[in-house]
């Protein structure tokens, strides 16, 4: 049963086998009144879907269709959709869903609802699955569907959705701006994207990294100075330097903690947003009290920091670094094994929907 009943995708149906994708129809959730219809047109790959599918991060329903960092057009729209129109063009990212209700919710801080659904690999009230990006459809609130800014093509605007967004919000929310000196760890997918908005936000950028051949890369994202991390007693020249850190790197077990937090002024943070399969390297409470600092994480952002990230790339001219490839089952199992050999610089976009799904609107 076709589309509306069903949308069409590339799953994977064995966390051991997790570059073979299969192109299979799955269950959409039932349509509700501020729901919209997505036919989508472009799909960021993020570091998220590999650690899905490979079981790095546990356990997966399958078979999973991942994907959420998600561009294309509302084709339909719930009677009481007030903020998108039929033939806009949409975003969804890596939350599809909340309560709405409780008070963190209330409190703009939708992203930590308990009863959050994420954009694939979590049921719904009536027991669906969500299902992701790599796919023919996608149905989503109104609440967590955005308007793309005409000036942001729909491959560079697809990474901002997650990997931005997780970057843009924790900037925010720790002070980035003019006057502030930020570190930003791990020059990946999520780290251009620190750099990137922590420069568009005003603050003084450092780069971090233990490649020093991405020091041009660095410099041309808009930050002002590059650490190399593999040098001996790197971080001695930078001690109560930084106001905070920004960690976007997927090797923090192999980190030598206490040096990282010697960089920072006395109650900077050490803030996590790579989340690698392993744990936290063992750490003692006293590596914290040379500067009282703290080691804090987050997950994603909210509606309003979504819409003002948007805003910032569209008046700025913030461009990801994206290399596209056209969907399909090779296309996927090349893009997810580049993510997880990091063989990309920055990100991926799968592209060229209308080829395996049609013209759908």
């Amino acid at each position: 049963m076709p589309y509306p009943d069903t949308a069409e995708g590339f799953v994977v149906h064995d966390q051991k086998k997790w570059t073979e994708f299969k192109k299979q129809e799955f269950k959409l959730k039932p349509f509700e009144d501020r729901d919209i219809d997505v036919a989508i047109d472009a799909c960021g790959v993020c570091g998220s879907d590999v650690h899905t599918i490979n079981g790095g991060w546990g356990d997966a329903p399958l078979p999973i269709c991942v994907g959420h960092e998600v561009i294309g057009r509302a084709v339909k729209v719930g009677k009481d959709v007030k903020t998108i129109q039929v033939g806009d063009r949409v975003g969804v990212g890596a939350q599809i869903g909340a309560d709405l209700t409780c008070k963190n919710c209330k409190a703009d801080q939708e992203n930590y609802c308990p009863k959050a659904i994420d954009t694939y690999g979590a049921k719904y009230p009536d027991g669906t699955i969500s299902q992701g990006g790599y796919a023919s459809h996608i149905r989503a609130h109104e609440y967590f569907t955005f308007k793309i800014p005409d000036n942001i093509s729909s491959e560079l605007a697809a990474p901002m959705l997650c990997a931005g967004l997780t970057t843009y919000s924790p900037l925010v929310r720790l002070g980035a701006g003019p006057g502030k000196k930020v570190g930003i760890v791990g020059l990946g997918g999520l780290g251009h994207f620190g750099i990137l908005w922590a420069a568009a936000l005003g603050a003084e950028v450092y780069a971090i990294s233990s490649s020093p051949n991405k020091k041009d890369d660095a410099l041309k994202l808009g930050a002002k100075h590059f650490i190399n991390s593999r040098e001996t007693d790197w971080a001695k020249p930078y001690a109560f330097t930084l106001d905070f850190i920004l960690n976007c790197a997927d090797a923090t077990h192999k980190f030598k903690l206490s040096d990282y937090f010697s960089t920072l002024k006395v109650n900077g943070t050490f803030h996590n947003v790579g989340f690698p399969d392993e744990p936290l390297p063992t750490i003692k409470a006293q590596d914290f009290a040379p500067n009282g600092c703290y080691i804090g994480a987050s997950h994603i952002g909210n509606r309003p920091e979504m819409i003002a990230m948007l805003e910032l790339a569209s008046k700025q001219n913030v461009k990801s670094w994206v290399e596209t490839i056209d969907i399909s089952e090779e296309g996927c199992k090349q893009a997810v094994e580049r993510v997880y050999k990091n063989d990309i610089r920055y990100r991926f976009t799968l592209v060229n929907y209308d080829a395996q799904f049609g013209k759908r609107a």
